[in-house]
């Protein structure tokens, strides 16, 4: 039986660590909207778009072995799903004008469901996942392109 040295240890720990990230914010995505309630606008959806794929993905690159083609295809809906989130964190704390929101009907964009520690709020949690989700495959594909 071959033995995966060091560097496929790590890269595999590396892609589980985006796999979990992924499915915890997963959870709580379902679990705003399905137990308490809260209704998703426009954005959350497209945010939820990049997100869902990202679970059955991550999980192929893991098994049997650690597969680093799975950054090419992770790489680019991480990114799109947190320039989504960038935009939606932006547009909830009034940067982004009012009149050009793509919330023009049905829940607001700049709903105010939860904000822990008085500034966090569900799109800047997104916006966080997403974001650290980017920067780990950046780092795994460095670490794979030597």
């Amino acid at each position: 039986m071959i033995q995966p040295d060091k560097t496929t240890n790590t890269n595999w720990t590396l892609l589980f660590l985006c796999w979990l990230l992924v499915s915890v914010s997963a959870t709580i995505s379902i679990f705003f909207s399905s137990v308490l309630e809260y209704e998703p606008c426009v954005l959350c959806w497209y945010q939820r778009i990049f997100l869902f794929p990202l679970i059955f993905i991550f999980a192929m690159g893991l098994f049997p072995v650690f597969d680093k083609s799975v950054i090419r295809y992770a790489l680019p809906l991480t990114i799109a799903g947190g320039l989504i989130a960038l935009y939606h964190t932006l547009l909830y704390a009034g940067i982004i004008p009012a009149n050009i929101q793509p919330c023009s009907q049905g829940v607001s964009c700049t709903e105010k469901y939860i904000e822990l520690f008085g500034f966090v709020s569900i799109p800047m949690m997104s916006f966080f996942a997403f974001s650290t989700l980017v920067t780990l495959l950046i780092i795994l594909k460095r670490r794979t392109s030597k």
